[in-house]
C-alpha cells in the first residue's frame, strides 16, 4: 500500500508501505475512506518535536472493515466505521469511566495518512454506522474521529451550560468545532479569538457571536470588557502554548472553567496563580470514543456538519502539500483522499 512518512520537518513523503495484517486477535484491518493531516501534526513537521527516524503519520479515519481478529465481533467486513486517535478496548476501569483516552491498554495511532490502517482494540475502539453514509457527510464523521470529539471534550471539560458565556482560544479545528460543541451544550453568548477572516467568518457559522482579534494581556483585556469585567464562565483552550493557556486562565471568571486540549508545548502552569484564581482546569488527550455515538447521530441526521474545516481537498499522494498548506495557514485542515 502507500501512505505518508515523516523523514524530518518539513519532509514528508508519500511511500510504499507493507500492507497493514492482523497481528493479534483484537485487531481490525480497515480499507481508508478518507483521512486527513492534524495541526498537531505541524509540530514535528515544524520541528517542535522529536522525529526519530522516518515513521508514518496520522491518527484521523473512517473507512470499511476488511478483516477482523478472532476476537472481535462488534464490526465485521464491508462495514463503514468511524474510530478515535486513541484505542481503547472499553471496559477497563478507566474506560468505565469514560476516560477511554486513558484506557490501560492504549495505543495511540498513527500509520492512518495511508491507504489501510490496522485498528489495534477494534472491539472497543471502532464504532460500526448502520449503512454506508453518504459520501458528503464522510468528511463530517472524519471530523468525529479526532477534532469534532476533541473540541466537544474541551467544552465538556470546561462545563459549558446553558445560558453561559463560552470562549474559545484557538481558531484551528479544534477551536472551531469547539464552537460547534458550545452552541450545541446551550451556550448563548460564544467569543472566538481569532485573526483570520476565513476562520472568523466559519466561527460565526458555527455559533460565535463575538471575535476577539487581539492576543495576550490585551486579549485578556478584551474578554473582560465584553464580560463585564469578570471572564467567562467557560473557556477552551485549543492551541497548546505557554501564551494560549495563560490567555485561556485569566480569561475565566473566579469559579468559572478552562478546558485544555491543546497537545501543551513549553507550558507550565504557575501554582499560585492558578490558586488565587478560583479557576478550574481540566484537560488531556480527549475521550472521542466516549462521544462517538453521539457525535456519529449528530453528524448523520445533518444537526452538526464539521466537515466544514476541511477547506482543501487533495489525493492522499498530495500529502505532503496538505501540510505545507496547513503550515502556511493556506487552509484550516486538508482533507485527504485515498
Amino acid at each position: 500500500m502507500r501512505g505518508a512518512v515523516i523523514h524530518a520537518p518539513g519532509d514528508v513523503r508519500f511511500e510504499t508501505l507493507d500492507d497493514p495484517k492482523i497481528l493479534h486477535p483484537t485487531d481490525a484491518v480497515i480499507r481508508t475512506a478518507v483521512t486527513c493531516v492534524c495541526g498537531s501534526d505541524l509540530w514535528p513537521w515544524r520541528g517542535l518535536e522529536p522525529i526519530g527516524g522516518a515513521h508514518p503519520m496520522g491518527h484521523e479515519y473512517v473507512g470499511f472493515v476488511e478483516e477482523v481478529g478472532a476476537e472481535v465481533t462488534s464490526v465485521e467486513p464491508g462495514q463503514f466505521v468511524v474510530g478515535s486517535f486513541a484505542t481503547s478496548d472499553n471496559t477497563c476501569a478507566n474506560c468505565r469511566n469514560g476516560f477511554q483516552s486513558n484506557c490501560l491498554h492504549r495505543e495511540f495511532m498513527s500509520t492512518c495518512q495511508a491507504e489501510y490502517v490496522r485498528i489495534p482494540h477494534a472491539q472497543g475502539t471502532l464504532v460500526a454506522t448502520d449503512e454506508v453514509p453518504a459520501e458528503q457527510l464522510w468528511p463530517g464523521l472524519l471530523a468525529v474521529s479526532d477534532v469534532m470529539g476533541t473540541g466537544w471534550w474541551a467544552a465538556d471539560a470546561a462545563e459549558v451550560e446553558p445560558g453561559s458565556t463560552a470562549v474559545v482560544v484557538g481558531d484551528g479545528a479544534v477551536g472551531l468545532c469547539g464552537v460547534i460543541a458550545a452552541k450545541e451544550m446551550g451556550a448563548e453568548r460564544i467569543i472566538v479569538m481569532s485573526r483570520h477572516t476565513s476562520r472568523q467568518n466559519l466561527a460565526r457559522q458555527f455559533g460565535a457571536t463575538d471575535i476577539v482579534t487581539e492576543r495576550g494581556e490585551d486579549g485578556i483585556a478584551r474578554i473582560r470588557d465584553l464580560t463585564g469585567g469578570i471572564g467567562a464562565d467557560s473557556v477552551l483552550e485549543c492551541v497548546g502554548t505557554a501564551q494560549a493557556l495563560r490567555q485561556a486562565l485569566h480569561s475565566a471568571r473566579p469559579g468559572g472553567s478552562v478546558g485544555f486540549v491543546g497537545v501543551p508545548h513549553e507550558v507550565a502552569v504557575d501554582g499560585q496563580e492558578v490558586f488565587f484564581s478560583h479557576v478550574g482546569l481540566r484537560g488531556g488527550p480527549a475521550p472521542v470514543r466516549r462521544y462517538l455515538p453521539d457525535l456519529i447521530d449528530r453528524v448523520l441526521s445533518g444537526r452538526i456538519d464539521p466537515g466544514k474545516v476541511f477547506d482543501l481537498t487533495l489525493p492522499l499522494e498530495q500529502v505532503a502539500e496538505g501540510y505545507r498548506a496547513m503550515d502556511e495557514r493556506r487552509a484550516i485542515k486538508a482533507l485527504l483522499k485515498p
